[in-house]
């Protein structure tokens, strides 16, 4: 597995459980306001991070600079989106969940480019 396929499975692991547990927190309180925030990480975080980390190492060939700038497009995506949604629930601004939105759908179109660019597997054509 490359390094890149590594670094986006083991960031969706650490998502998923940081998603879990305020999943269960929420549970505990019964105080489910900020969901949309929750889902929002567990579906970049997790969902999305778990199906790029298996893309690239499926497809080795991809895993280059512009796999990095993926990386990092999605992990700020993640952490500006999902606090983001959380003050716009509260009512202290949209502003990080707009930004956030902007590097979510950088995100997923250099992931458009790379599958289109490349393919899926390790044929190098």
């Amino acid at each position: 597995m490359s390094g890149i396929s590594r670094w986006f499975l083991s960031l969706a692991a650490i998502f998923a459980l940081i998603g879990m547990a305020w999943g269960i927190q929420m549970s505990a309180t019964h105080d489910h306001t900020l969901s949309p925030a929750h889902g929002h990480l567990n579906l970049i975080g997790f969902v999305a991070m778990s199906v790029f980390g298996l893309y690239y190492a499926l497809t080795p060939h991809a895993a280059g600079r512009l796999a990095m700038a993926h990386l990092a497009l999605t992990v700020l995506a993640i952490v500006v989106l999902t606090p983001g949604i959380a003050m716009a629930i509260s009512g202290t601004g949209e502003t990080l969940a707009k930004i956030g939105s902007v590097f979510a759908i950088l995100s997923m179109a250099v992931f458009a480019y790379t599958v289109i660019r490349h393919g899926v597997g390790k044929n190098l054509a």
